[in-house]
């Protein structure tokens, strides 16, 4: 069965990105405990240093879906949205 992949890209303002690094961090912690998550990386960018990606691994959709409803992701939505530029999301699958 193939794993449910998702790549979210920000470009983070530069005057916020140690914080948002710190929240990132600290989001991955929480996710990689919830029931059926098989990886979630912080990968911060070498070149293009506001740049900050989040890498995650769900076992199956029901595992995503629960994520994407859990309290902590009710929260997310505006809550730190004034310090990106950008913000792209990415779906995959990998075998």
């Amino acid at each position: 069965m193939s794993r449910l992949m998702t790549i979210v890209e920000y470009e983070v303002k530069p005057q916020h990105r140690a914080a948002f690094i710190n929240v990132a961090k600290g989001h991955a912690e929480r996710s990689r405990a919830q029931d059926g998550c098989l990886q979630f990386d912080v990968l911060l960018a070498t070149e293009e240093t506001n740049r900050i990606l989040f890498v995650e691994a769900w076992r199956d959709q029901a595992a995503l879906a629960a994520h994407s409803k859990s309290a902590m992701m009710a929260q997310a939505p505006g809550t730190h949205q004034d310090w990106f530029v950008s913000r792209r999301v990415t779906r995959c699958t990998a075998d």
